[in-house]
């Protein structure tokens, strides 16, 4: 794919990986999904970790810390905005809460850390001298963000609100209905919705991250090899891909896909 040299408002632009161990975290996503890493400083005694493929970055990676601890591992998904402090008060005038006021990192951008109504984090980010990645869907790449949800119709009002994210309902047969984010007036979509199922009892509303991957069976081996867990075996999308949801070794969940095309 083409390096990015921007971001359009309204799309996922980042993934962020906090972990309670960074260190053991590199050394599976570099087995997995082939990461270098350019270890940044980021605070006292703190580090953060930019993952590249292919020379471009992807994604970061940081130890959890300050008022952060006692978090669980997690991906983080990111949408690009315009003007993170403008965004956040149409986050709470549509029912959704500020976990973190907008805050400039560095010189790199300003962002924060919003839930949704339904309970479900997301980032946004005001690009300043950091796009976000500087390529998606290729290997090793974020690729997809999912939303699993308590309630799509309370969750789709508010993206659509929000984000001005249409949305789409696909009939999925026997899996249910599944819901496509979209930027209107345009033809990509920029994310999708699922309700959480019975299988799901007692996971609470979250973005999933996608990955690309050359391989969804290999890689899911691979990540069951290298510490991490199968979470759902690989299995197919009819005529869309295939895709396997993992576990790494610190208990961060991911999806890896690869698309029929």
């Amino acid at each position: 794919m083409p390096i990015k040299t921007k971001h359009e408002p309204g799309t996922f632009s980042w993934a962020e990986l906090a972990t309670t161990d960074s260190s053991g975290a590199k050394k599976f996503y570099g087995a997995l999904l082939g990461w270098e890493f350019d270890d940044m400083p980021s605070g006292p005694g703190m580090v953060y970790s930019m993952s590249k493929v292919g020379g471009q970055y992807v994604g970061g990676v940081f130890d959890i810390h300050g008022d952060m601890k006692g978090m669980p591992p997690n991906w983080a998904s990111y949408v690009t905005v315009e003007d993170a402090d403008a965004m956040v008060k149409k986050v709470t005038a549509n029912g959704g809460k500020l976990i973190k006021e907008p805050f400039d990192v560095f010189d790199v951008g300003r962002m924060a850390v919003i839930q949704d109504p339904t309970g479900a984090a997301l980032c946004i980010w005001q690009p300043k001298k950091h796009i976000g990645a500087g390529v998606i869907h290729d290997p090793g790449a974020m690729t997809w963000n999912e939303l699993f949800t308590s309630d799509v119709d309370r969750a789709g009002k508010f993206y659509a609100a929000t984000f001005g994210w249409t949305t789409t309902p696909v009939d999925m047969g026997p899996a249910g209905t599944y819901t496509l984010f979209g930027r209107a007036g345009e033809k990509n979509n920029v994310g999708g919705m699922m309700p959480l199922g019975p299988q799901m009892k007692g996971v609470p509303p979250h973005w999933l991250v996608y990955f690309a991957v050359t391989d969804v069976d290999a890689s899911a081996k691979k990540a069951a090899e290298l510490g991490g867990k199968v979470m759902s075996p690989p299995m197919d999308i009819p005529n869309v891909g295939r895709f396997a949801v993992v576990q790494d070794p610190q208990g961060a969940v991911l999806a890896l896909y690869k698309g029929a095309h």
